[in-house]
């Protein structure tokens, strides 16, 4: 009786982790994991410079990277972004190199932030959902740690 309990509980927790997380479908992409689907790089270039939809209007970024703030950032991506997004391959999210080359500062914030009425409203958040069949959950971040979060992609992207 107890064997049979800690079954139905483990496969519960397997389904509720599996179900929340959602999953990684290699159909759409090649070896390097990097995506195919030209719905969402059209969609990507037909927006970069839109600002998406959220809280953030402008955002004054400078020529030099601020190395602090980078590093916050990236206490930040290692504590709340590892778990969905690397920065080479695709994984639960999207890779994220050269997201900063992609898309504005606006609109990174923007979709840090606002992920649910992003994906609702942006068509480049709308394409990567219907590519990754995943919706981007809200992960607390303030706006202090999305610009941080910002910087630490700049950075990534300004050492490739």
């Amino acid at each position: 009786m107890q064997t049979k309990k800690f079954l139905i509980i483990g496969i519960s927790v397997a389904l509720l982790f599996f179900t929340s997380c959602g999953g990684s479908s290699d159909q759409g992409s090649n070896e390097t994991g990097k995506s195919n689907s030209t719905e969402a790089n059209s969609a990507v270039e037909e927006t970069a410079s839109a600002k998406g939809i959220g809280p953030i209007a402008h955002v004054e970024i400078g020529d030099e990277i601020d190395e602090q703030l980078a590093m916050q950032g990236k206490e930040v991506f290692e504590s709340k972004c590892t778990a969905c997004h690397q920065f080479d391959e695709r994984y639960v999210g999207p890779p994220l190199a050269g997201i900063t080359e992609k898309q504005s500062p606006e609109w990174i914030m923007n979709m840090i932030l606002n992920p649910e009425e992003m994906t609702k409203k942006d068509p480049v958040a709308k394409a990567l959902l219907a590519e990754y069949m995943t919706q981007m959950t809200m992960q607390d971040v303030s706006e202090e740690e999305a610009r941080a979060l910002l910087e630490y992609f700049r950075q990534y992207d300004a050492g490739q």
